[in-house]
C-alpha cells in the first residue's frame, strides 16, 4: 500500500539505553530518506524528540499533535513544519490516527501502549486497513507480542488479528513490510460467535 505519512508513538523519555535514542534518530532519518512525512505527539523531549529532530536534519515534513496541557509544560517541539494544538488527549489520538496512513510504536509506556492498541483495536474492528507496526529495539516488545500469543492460545484474540502487528528490529524492514500490507477487514463479530457456537456444541 502507498505510504505517504507514517505516524510514531514513542516515549517522552529517552529510556536507559543509547540503543534506544539511536533506534528513534534511525527511524526519523529513515522515514525523511523515504519521502514520507512524520505524525508524532509534538513534543521536543524523550523519543519524541528524537524521532522529530531526525526526520527534519534528514529534510523530512513533520506534523505534531500535542493537547494544550501538555503544551503549557513547555515540551512542545516550536521548529516543527506543522504543530497542531487540541484540547484533550483524545482529540490528539483520533487527529493523529486520521492524518497518517500507517503506525509505528518505538519503545515507550503507557502512553505509548495506549495510543498503539488503539489503532490496533480499530483494525480489528474493521475501522481501518493500516499497518501497523512496533520496532521492536534490544527485543523491547518481545514479552508483549509472547504475551498476544499466549492471548490467542486462550482463545481472547483471533489469530488472524494478531497476525496484523508488523515488528521488525531494522526500521527500514519495519517499513518496507509496512508498503507491503494488503490485508482485508477481518470481521471480529463473525468470529466471536463461531467460538460461542463451537463452545456451545462441546
Amino acid at each position: 500500500m502507498e505510504i505517504n505519512k507514517i505516524c510514531v508513538y514513542c516515549g517522552s523519555s529517552a529510556g536507559r539505553l543509547p540503543v534506544f535514542r539511536e533506534a528513534a534518530q534511525q527511524l526519523g532519518a529513515e522515514i525523511a530518506s523515504r519521502g514520507i512525512d512524520l505524525v508524532y505527539g509534538g513534543a521536543s523531549v524523550g523519543l519524541m524528540g528524537e524521532v522529530a529532530r531526525a526526520a527534519l536534519a534528514g529534510g523530512g515534513k513533520v506534523t505534531g499533535v500535542i493537547p494544550q496541557s501538555i503544551a503549557d509544560q513547555e515540551v512542545a517541539f516550536m521548529g516543527l513544519d506543522d504543530l497542531i494544538v487540541v484540547n484533550s488527549m483524545h482529540e490528539r489520538k483520533a487527529r493523529m490516527a486520521e492524518l497518517a496512513d500507517g503506525y509505528i510504536a518505538l519503545p515507550g509506556g503507557y502512553g505509548t501502549f495506549d495510543e498503539f492498541f488503539e489503532v490496533l483495536t480499530w483494525a480489528q474492528l474493521g475501522m481501518h486497513t493500516k499497518p501497523c507496526g512496533l520496532l521492536n529495539v534490544e527485543d523491547y516488545y518481545g514479552q508483549l507480542l509472547a504475551f498476544l500469543d499466549h492471548a490467542v492460545q486462550e482463545m481472547f484474540i483471533h489469530a488472524p488479528h494478531r497476525e496484523m502487528i508488523l515488528s521488525a528490529v531494522d526500521s527500514s524492514d519495519l517499513i518496507d513490510q509496512m508498503a507491503a500490507y494488503d490485508r482485508a477487514p477481518i470481521n471480529k463479530a463473525t468470529w466471536v460467535h463461531a467460538m460461542e457456537k463451537n463452545r456451545g456444541s462441546q
